[in-house]
């Protein structure tokens, strides 16, 4: 599968993390503050999405400082192996003030979750990214949160992941009750063991990572992925796409 153009992850994290930054518009849609900028750097420059801290809106159920989620979502995904979710920063000195950094994915702007499920070539990926996103609790896949980029898709927008309390809300529950397949058992076998990057406990509670390799452990036990439970818990996102 075919990943963003341009420069490689080494250089692209140190444009990230080092380049000028320059905004050039907020990204419609969004609820929080989401800006599209780019990051120069010795000649080379990258587009990304900049969710900068103080445009979070407060929430009751979540912490702020959502961008460092979206930070530990990038984190979790590439120690899994998948690279589901683009590269990902902190950057305290951008515009705006502390905030996480997103390598921008030119996406095909038509393909979502609901037209990528009946394609049949990325099952594969997406029963990954269901499984990903059980370990990650993220309470908001949305189906536009899936995109596609030349053979490849992407994870975006994991900001409300990681509470310890359960809280998943997904539109891919095609895959409920499918059992996992050896790769994904063998990734949650070395999860659970301790194969978990040192950055994440600066942008998580103990509680939460505790509670993450909870998931990861339970998931591997049960050896398929869940279904939507019988509580009052709402199980899917709104709006779904």
């Amino acid at each position: 599968m075919s990943g963003p153009t341009g420069p490689g992850d080494e250089t692209a994290r140190r444009v990230l993390c080092d380049g000028e930054v320059t905004v050039h518009g907020r990204i419609a849609g969004s609820s929080n503050v989401t800006l599209f900028v780019t990051c120069e750097l010795e000649g080379v420059e990258l587009a990304a999405v900049y969710k900068p801290a103080r445009g979070e809106r407060p929430l009751w159920d979540f912490p702020n400082g959502l961008y460092r989620r979206e930070v530990a979502a990038y984190l979790l995904s590439e120690a899994m192996g998948w690279g589901l979710v683009p590269l990902t920063v902190e950057r305290a000195d951008a515009p705006m003030g502390v905030g996480s950094l997103q390598r921008f994915v030119d996406e095909d702007g038509e393909s979502h979750y609901f037209t990528l499920r009946d394609e049949g070539r990325f099952t594969e990926t997406l029963h990954r990214i269901a499984v990903f996103d059980v370990v990650a609790n993220n309470a908001d896949r949305k189906s536009g949160h899936v995109l596609r980029a030349g053979e490849r898709l992407w994870a975006i927008d994991n900001g409300l992941s990681f509470h310890r309390q359960p809280k998943l809300r997904t539109v891919i529950w095609d895959f409920a009750g499918d059992p996992l397949t050896e790769d994904e058992a063998e990734v949650l076998r070395h999860l659970v063991t301790g194969r978990l990057p040192e950055e994440l406990d600066e942008l998580l509670e103990p509680v939460e990572l505790a509670a993450m390799c909870q998931r990861a452990s339970r998931l591997l036990d049960e050896g398929r992925l869940p279904a939507p439970g019988d509580d009052d818990w709402r199980p899917y996102p709104w709006p779904l796409v």
